[in-house]
């Protein structure tokens, strides 16, 4: 489980595939405290790391992650948003997110505003999955890219998040424009609250 509060945009330096998989190896500041097991969530998707060494870690995409997430679109020199599991004895800063990501989203318009970015994102819209709790509410909160944020203006298929100068410049905000593939994951409770109300009597 995570919170959403990004540690490090770190960079990808190799990319291996292997059948339908992805490895992915990457350098980050607290690479030796990792350890092989270890869940960390990439993009805001949940992977295991299977290989470490003094600089780098690893970690493997399989091919479902791969079709529903932007990991397959990533280059060498990417940064990827970062952030190990959520520690039970601390805050909760962002809010309850899984590391499941549940579809990708495109980048539709970028503005700047006084300092501050105004991202909106479109993503495809299916009715019975909406019936579920898989949409955006306003000032609900959404996962973008791992990044636990504050839902603005929402429609059946879009939405806008707006992201301050330390956001922007400490995690991978800096690199999307339009145009850009990002991962999102809906808010788990309202998937439980929407799933709740189909068995009401």
């Amino acid at each position: 489980m995570f919170s959403g509060i990004v540690e490090e945009a770190a960079q990808v330096t190799a990319l291996r595939k292997e059948q339908g998989n992805l490895h992915i190896t990457m350098t980050c500041s607290f690479v030796d405290e990792l350890k092989i097991d270890q869940s960390v969530s990439h993009n805001g998707v949940c992977l295991t790391v299977v290989e470490k060494t003094d600089k780098t870690y690893t970690v493997t995409a399989i091919k479902e992650t791969l079709e529903r997430s932007n990991l397959g679109l990533l280059k060498v020199g990417d940064k990827v948003n970062l952030e190990r599991s959520m520690q039970i004895n601390g805050r909760l800063d962002g809010h309850i997110v899984q590391g499941h990501v549940d579809q990708t989203a495109v980048c539709t318009e970028v503005r700047e505003a006084a300092g501050s970015w105004y991202y909106r994102f479109e993503y495809a819209f299916d009715k019975e999955m909406a019936k579920r709790g898989y949409m955006t509410v306003d000032k609900g909160s959404v996962t973008v890219n791992g990044v636990s944020l504050t839902v603005c203006d929402p429609t059946n298929n879009s939405f806008e998040v707006a992201i301050i100068p330390y956001t922007y410049e400490f995690t991978n905000f800096h690199q999307i424009k339009k145009g850009t593939v990002v991962n999102i994951e809906f808010d788990i409770i309202g998937k439980y609250l929407s799933r709740m109300m189909q068995f009401r009597d």
